[in-house]
């Protein structure tokens, strides 16, 4: 699975590159967007540590690379950021073709196993077992070190994925997240689709759910949220609260911090992206 290098950006001393690979996870070509700091590019330098980024509803390997601005403290911080693609392309599904409506902007971060999006809808087996692998073997990213972030579907997607996978990521943060999927149209739209009628399957892949089943706190060093109280879609399809009170219910810290005058969109997340690296770094680099 060679990378193809589609563009590559001076950036803050680094580079941002975009790649296509052929996904064995998804059977269709993927892109994704990795940005390298200074620190990845010196002679003779040590892998750095990489946070993904997985981005929400309508967007892309692109969105959060050229419009979150966080380059700037990944090179100072020594941090990779990984933004890959949130859904498949071109696999021929219904609404493929539509701002959402299953395809192409709304993968959700799960394996599908309904038809027709069971075929390459395989999003989780994509992020969590695929990319790392492939990076790791032709980009100086230590994939040991791996932390992830969110926003929107993709907060949903960094939660749940960090909560279903222990152990694989170092810190989780997320920015306005779907936090309780099962409980919100957004969520039911996509889980009946791609998990069917039967809501019992839906739980394995919502936040507040997988959290609540916990056995011992996943995260004792803390997760962090931020949320907009002017964010339109905050009652209607994010519901932190859920999150919150299942945190609270096992003892897990949880950072949740509720911003006035703000909103879900991009200069949202650049209000906050700094903290969220800043807080992913700390993590990543205890133990080196």
């Amino acid at each position: 699975m060679a990378l193809e290098l589609l563009a590559s950006h001076g950036c803050f001393g680094g580079q941002q590159r975009f790649y296509r690979f052929d996904s064995g996870a998804i059977g269709r070509p993927m892109r994704v967007g990795v940005y390298l700091p200074p620190q990845a590019l010196a002679p003779g330098a040590a892998p750095v540590p990489a946070v993904f980024f997985l981005a929400g509803l309508t967007c892309s390997e692109e969105t959060f690379a050229i419009k979150a601005g966080a380059q700037r403290v990944a090179a100072d911080l020594g941090l990779a950021l990984v933004t890959p693609d949130t859904s498949p392309r071109g696999a021929g599904v219904p609404g493929e073709d539509a701002d959402w409506d299953f395809g192409l902007a709304a993968g959700f971060y799960l394996n599908a196993t309904q038809a027709p999006w069971a075929t390459h809808y395989r999003m989780e087996d994509h992020i969590v077992h695929e990319l790392p692998g492939v990076l790791a073997q032709q980009l100086p990213l230590d994939v040991a070190r791996l932390g992830l972030c969110g926003h929107s579907m993709g907060g949903h997607g960094a939660l749940t994925l960090a909560l279903r996978h222990p152990g694989r990521f170092a810190a989780v943060t997320a920015l306005a997240p779907i936090c309780a999927p099962s409980q919100v149209p957004w969520g039911e739209k996509a889980f009946s689709g791609y998990l069917g009628p039967d809501r019992s399957a839906w739980t394995a892949h919502d936040a507040s759910a997988l959290m609540a089943a916990q056995e011992r706190v996943p995260y004792p060093d803390g997760i962090l949220i931020d949320q907009g109280l002017d964010d339109k879609f905050l009652a209607s399809q994010l519901r932190p609260e859920v999150f919150e009170a299942a945190c609270a219910a096992i003892g897990q810290p949880l950072t949740l911090r509720r911003h006035a005058g703000q909103d879900h969109g991009y200069f949202f997340i650049q209000s906050h992206i700094e903290d969220h690296l800043r807080w992913q770094a700390r993590a990543l680099n205890s133990g080196a």
